[in-house]
């Protein structure tokens, strides 16, 4: 996967926000804790310091959403980030993402934390983020 394929799948997928550019996602796979799992329509971004994992980013393309990508991602994520020491999950989501929250909720995430005004819509509106975690076992 390159940093403009995935480029071109978070801004497919993130309509509502402003998407990642090829080189902040060529900057973030510089880094030596950052991983990706998925393929170019469909990947999940994440770092692991220690013993504790943060989902960055998760996206699929509009034309595969609805088809179990997304937790097939997460469940990539985990894997990899359990192989590579974690036993803790983290990540950030829209509070206003319903899809998403229901999502981590399935697969046992649990709130933990709320960051007031975190993102910014396109229409300068700010949502809050609620911070999730996980133990990977």
């Amino acid at each position: 996967m390159t940093p403009e394929e995935l480029a071109e799948t978070h801004a497919a997928a993130f309509t509502q926000s402003r998407p990642w550019t090829a080189a902040e996602f060529a900057e973030l796979l510089s880094k030596r804790f950052t991983h990706v799992v998925g393929i170019s329509k469909s990947f999940a971004l994440f770092q692991v310091i220690a013993d504790e994992a943060e989902l960055i980013t998760i996206a699929t393309h509009p034309t595969l959403q609805r088809q179990g990508l997304a937790k097939l991602r997460m469940n990539e994520w985990h894997t990899k980030a359990k192989n590579l020491g974690a036993s803790r999950s983290f990540l950030e989501v829209a509070k206003n993402n319903s899809p998403a929250i229901a999502l981590y909720e399935q697969i046992g995430y649990r709130p933990c934390g709320l960051r007031k005004g975190y993102y910014q819509q396109e229409n300068n509106n700010k949502i809050d983020a609620v911070v999730m975690e996980f133990t990977l076992t």
